[in-house]
């Protein structure tokens, strides 16, 4: 049996989250602020909730505790219990039933409270979620996001640090999306409650404590699954997402001390992929590391590296190369860091493909 949410250690449960802004009639409001991961996504869930009355969020603790990561506290008390739904401890049923609403017309959000309680849900999710559109010819569409906190470095439990993104990429009908800063969680999690599409959110619980520039605007369709250019070089390329990108940027910051140009994308999106982003970068570079925490076997490196060889093979200077965790169960927290890919296991990788 799971723990409650309460026990779970200090460094795990986040500060109250900053006031939202709420419109007042007569009263300007900010369209930008400095704030955290887990603010920016409490903007992002207030703003969508406010804009329309179908947005309903459902899950484990979300409603009077606020979640374990305080994403939706406040929530509850601002929009009512019928809208913010604490759920049972049952995650097909809270997919099952967020797929019901879907087809009545609304569109819930749901967070799965950890990436390791996602697969009680496996089902729902492939064989339901990502199907109905297809199974009735167009008729039917399911603007479900289902929110889950992904990845290690929190020192947390079995169960609490998995990146399953990999099994989700391969459903098709699926939609599959990571962001990295404060600004793409606003945004990226507004257009995929807006959207049409069925939605795996995956939220790096490393970076819930990052912070950056918020813009607050009405989402834009089609962002979310382009990839974005963070660091601009034309040495090597290094995508990348999620939680890695921190010890990807880490590794850049070293290279260019050694006078080594290194361009650093972010992936954003994993299903669909923006190939086109990654190879016109390799068209420059010639050369491209792939990065993330996921193990590498079977991972997203896999398949961005085959699409890349298959558009970019005349350009590659060297072969592909690629850093993630191992093929094992995560390991326990006092180990993680050995699992973990790091600035200096990417930096390897960088000189490996630089010695061809």
């Amino acid at each position: 049996p799971r723990p409650p949410a309460q026990t779970l250690p200090p460094a795990q449960i986040l500060p109250s989250v900053p006031a939202r802004t709420v419109a007042q009639p007569g009263v300007p409001v900010a369209s930008t602020a400095n704030l955290s991961m887990v603010a920016a996504l409490g903007h992002a869930l207030a703003d969508a909730l406010r804009s329309d009355p179908k947005v309903l969020v459902m899950g484990e603790d979300v409603g009077k505790l606020g979640g374990v990561f305080r994403v939706t506290d406040g929530l509850a008390a601002e929009f009512g219990i019928r809208r913010v739904m604490d759920t049972p401890l049952a995650e097909s049923g809270i997919v099952g039933t967020a797929i019901g609403l879907a087809l009545r017309g609304y569109r819930p959000v749901v967070e799965i409270q950890f990436d390791g309680f996602v697969f009680p849900a496996f089902n729902q999710i492939v064989s339901q979620l990502a199907k109905l559109h297809s199974r009735s010819s167009g008729r039917l569409n399911l603007p479900v996001t289902i929110r889950v906190p992904y990845g290690g470095g929190i020192g947390a439990v079995e169960h609490h640090s998995e990146s399953p993104e990999a099994m989700f990429a391969h459903v098709a009908g699926l939609r599959v999306v990571s962001p990295t800063t404060p600004g793409d969680a606003y945004s990226m999690l507004r257009e995929a409650i807006a959207g049409p599409d069925p939605t795996l959110f995956l939220e790096p619980k490393a970076r819930y404590w990052v912070t950056g520039p918020v813009t607050f605007a009405a989402p834009e369709a089609g962002q979310q699954t382009l990839a974005r250019i963070v660091r601009s070089g034309n040495l090597v390329t290094v995508a990348t997402y999620g939680p890695a990108l921190a010890p990807t940027l880490e590794a850049a910051d070293a290279c260019a001390a050694r006078g080594l140009d290194i361009e650093v994308i972010d992936l954003r999106s994993l299903s669909p992929l923006d190939v086109d982003a990654v190879a016109a970068s390799v068209d420059r570079t010639g050369r491209l590391v792939i990065v993330h925490e996921a193990p590498v076997f079977g991972g997203i490196g896999g398949e961005l590296a085959a699409a890349v060889a298959e558009r970019c093979f005349y350009r590659l200077e060297a072969p592909v190369a690629r850093v993630g965790g191992y093929h094992m169960p995560y390991p326990p927290a006092k180990v993680e860091r050995a699992y973990l890919p790091t600035a200096a296991r990417v930096s390897d990788a960088i000189n490996q493909v630089l010695s061809y």
